[in-house]
């Protein structure tokens, strides 16, 4: 260490250097846009020997990364139940392989072709082959993705990079083997190695159970989660004495752990520091970076990012158009799996360690890899611009026909997702047949299959509301679910079809707001009838009658909804807003203690509810 205190032992120094540098660069990088993981990479390059030097100690490294890779395959591993995986094992073992394995078997050939070793081409395209499973999953549930047809091929994908890491990790001591084959002990230590995977699996299904159920009778959480602790760590030296990374015996360790019955209780503990553990990892990793190989040799590293960045997106293109993923998710799909991921950095730093690569190779591998989750964030900004670029082309250039005969239905119903559907069946299903208006084409296509008569047509259009008989209609339901069109179609109406009578679809309070501004008596939020629904069903389990549970709920609506026009006047006035508030939920809890006092008072007088 370069930094040191008489007063201060070595490992808290340790301690103060890694989260001093956590908290000071994570949250710069995040505020930048550039995530988390690139903000711990960062973290370990300020840190690292080509940093501050603060940490220059290549075992102190080392030790730091083995520990992270540890934590991360066991966390990885408590994740994977294996009821889980035989659900989805379809696309799991399907376009995963076809991900993981066609990218590798590319990337292979392409570099035995220029001359590379066979075993380093098979490495390294294994490594980079991976995907960054904390990267693409984090920006997928953040941009609601996961539920679509491309976030569940991208899990599938990524499980299945996951689940490989065993038999890629497992294959590294043999090709170090195969290197000294000569020597004559190199099979007999393969055959030992995978035959102590097989006793630690089937020992772990024969005593984990009953271990776990023994420790748990203690009723000392604790100690529960010390003794998962300590099999994992056991596990790992187990598999270090017999040759194989520790970072598979966690995995396997947390695999053990993810069949038991007490996995939850296990999540629950660890959850807080999961992401604080792969932080670690990351920093490590961003230590261990060799900058004067790279500086060495910049057009190889240049190179091997562009060349398996390349390679990668032909296969996932294909996989794109086969899966098959939406055209416009399809950019965002291939960006996340494209780039490099952690089970590279486990793989170059295992391969190192078993000497199946060395290490200068390994540190362009690593740099490669954390180069190509750098620019991911990059990638994805011109991505989504580009994705924008052409659907502002689309929308002038409609892939299908607008409305363009002139419609005469009472009732004009602009927006057909969830919310207008659910408006327009019950239309339907009462004699009348509204006139709908759409701007997705894709879900117009979809709609037409199932029997509705949807138009194709920008409701914030002046013409083609004329064209959807606005000046004969009686009713315009605004369902868009886009605050800033609704407010334009509500204009639209007010300024050039005054009689129209508008109910308007509110997102929101503030939505609410708008549109009671504008003159819109009929503005229903979108969540309140569903929530006091919910909040019925709650009272009739807890014992309360029905009927009695449905006055509870409309009472409140009312009250809800005449506080919301009180509020109104002084919306722009918070100290106003807040003291009305207060007062209002005062009111009501007066009110309901009344009504429940009443309510007794009845019964004691025989008069029942």
């Amino acid at each position: 260490m370069s930094v040191e205190a008489a007063s201060v032992s070595p490992w808290l120094t340790s301690s103060l250097i890694f989260l001093g540098a956590a908290v000071v660069v994570v949250p710069l990088s995040k505020a930048l846009g550039l995530g988390s993981i690139i903000g711990y990479l960062a973290a370990g390059l300020l840190i690292g020997p080509f940093g501050l030097g603060l940490v220059s100690d290549p075992q102190t490294i080392l030790h730091f990364a083995e520990f992270g890779v540890v934590l991360m395959l066991f966390l990885v591993g408590l994740e994977l139940e294996p009821r889980r995986l035989w659900s989805m094992r379809r696309p799991i073992f399907g376009w995963g392989s076809v991900q993981l394995f066609g990218s590798a078997a590319l990337m292979t050939g392409v570099a035995v072709a220029l001359g590379v070793d066979w075993r380093l081409a098979l490495v390294a395209s294994l490594g980079l082959a991976d995907s960054s499973t904390a990267t693409g999953l984090g920006i997928a549930q953040e941009r609601n993705l996961l539920g679509t047809s491309s976030g569940r091929s991208m899990l599938s994908v990524m499980l299945l990079q996951d689940v490989a890491v065993i038999p890629i990790l497992a294959l590294l001591p043999l090709l170090a083997v195969g290197a000294v084959q000569q020597q004559g002990g190199g099979w007999l230590a393969g055959a030992q190695a995978l035959g102590a995977v097989v006793a630690i699996v089937l020992g772990g299904r024969l005593l984990l159970r009953p271990l776990l159920r023994w420790i748990a009778r203690s009723r000392t959480p604790e100690i529960f989660t010390a003794a998962s602790l300590l099999l994992v760590v056991g596990v790992a030296a187990l598999m270090q004495w017999v040759g194989l990374s520790m970072a598979l015996g966690a995995f396997l360790g947390g695999v053990l752990l993810a069949e038991s019955e007490y996995k939850r209780e296990l999540e629950t503990d660890l959850e807080p520091f999961k992401g604080l553990l792969l932080g670690l990892f990351f920093i490590a990793i961003g230590m261990s970076i060799d900058f004067d190989v790279v500086a060495a040799q910049p057009l190889v590293v240049a190179a091997i990012v562009a060349g398996f960045l390349t390679l990668k997106t032909l296969v996932l293109v294909a996989m794109a158009y086969a899966v098959p993923v939406p055209a416009r998710e399809r950019p965002t799909y291939v960006v996340l799996l494209a780039q490099g991921g952690e089970v590279g950095f486990v793989v170059f730093q295992t391969a190192a360690g078993t000497g199946v690569i060395d290490a200068a190779s390994s540190s362009l591998l690593v740099a490669a890899i954390a180069i190509s989750m750098l620019l991911t964030p990059l990638a994805l900004i011109a991505t989504d611009r580009w994705t924008a670029a052409r659907a502002a082309r689309e929308a002038r250039t409609p892939r299908m026909k607008e409305i363009d005969e002139p419609q005469d239905a009472p009732v004009i119903v602009a927006g057909f997702g969830r919310y207008g559907q659910i408006v327009t069946r019950l239309l339907v299903a009462n004699g009348i047949q509204p006139t709908v208006l759409e701007l997705d084409a894709d879900a117009i296509d979809v709609l037409r299959r199932f029997g509705f008569t949807v138009y194709y047509g920008d409701a914030t259009r002046l013409d083609l509301l004329r064209t959807a008989g606005a000046e004969k209609a009686k009713v315009l339901v605004v369902a868009i679910d886009d605050v800033e069109q609704s407010l334009k179609v509500v204009d639209l109406a007010r300024e050039h079809f005054p009689h129209l009578k508008v109910v308007a679809r509110a997102r929101n309070v503030q939505h609410w707001y708008e549109l009671r501004e504008r003159g819109v008596q009929h503005a229903e939020r979108e969540i309140l009838d569903s929530s006091l629904q919910t909040a019925r069903s709650v009272l009739e389990l807890m014992g309360w009658e029905p009927h009695r549970a449905r006055t509870l709920a409309m009472r409140f609506r009312k009250h809800n909804v005449d506080q919301l026009e009180e509020m109104l006047p002084h919306r722009k006035d918070q100290a106003k807003v807040i003291s009305m508030a207060k007062a209002g939920r005062q009111q009501l809890e007066e009110l309901f203690a009344q009504d429940r006092a009443d309510r007794e008072e009845r019964r004691r007088e025989g008069w029942g509810e």
